[in-house]
């Protein structure tokens, strides 16, 4: 069992208000019209726990969460490619979270990936695809 709730009611979003991606992709959940929690990376800890399994969850190695060429990275682990375990990954994120790739997006059991804050929208689209529409 997982530690992070997996609601088909409501839109988790891991992300980053201190870059674009993480603050633009916020405006567009905050946009849809159901129930949201906003997990601001910058401001509230994740715990390796849980992003081992945001990583498992989307069938992704942890290094994958991890933006590489972030200059936080850089400064810690220079510019050379880096071969670090699973464990040390997830450290990297607890301790440095500006550097997480991209913003993560989840729907009941769907984790999604957000690397365009419009990828979003796609993920909308296929959500509510075979539910008639009231004006159709």
């Amino acid at each position: 069992m997982g530690v992070i709730s997996k609601d088909k009611k409501k839109i988790t979003l891991y992300y980053n208000s201190e870059n674009s991606i993480g603050k633009q992709t916020y405006a567009y959940v905050e946009s849809a019209d159901e129930d949201i929690l906003a997990i601001d990376i910058s401001k509230t800890k994740v715990t390796g726990t849980q992003w081992a399994e945001i990583a498992h969850s989307m069938n992704r190695p942890v290094e994958s969460l991890v933006n590489q060429d972030h200059p936080d990275f850089k400064e810690k682990y220079g510019d050379q490619k880096v071969d670090l375990n699973e464990h040390d990954w997830l450290r990297v994120l607890e301790k440095s979270p500006s550097t997480l790739a991209y913003p993560v997006v989840i729907k009941g059991d769907r984790f999604i990936p957000i690397k365009n804050p419009s990828d979003f929208v796609k993920f909308l689209d296929d959500d509510s695809a075979g539910i008639d529409k009231p004006y159709s």
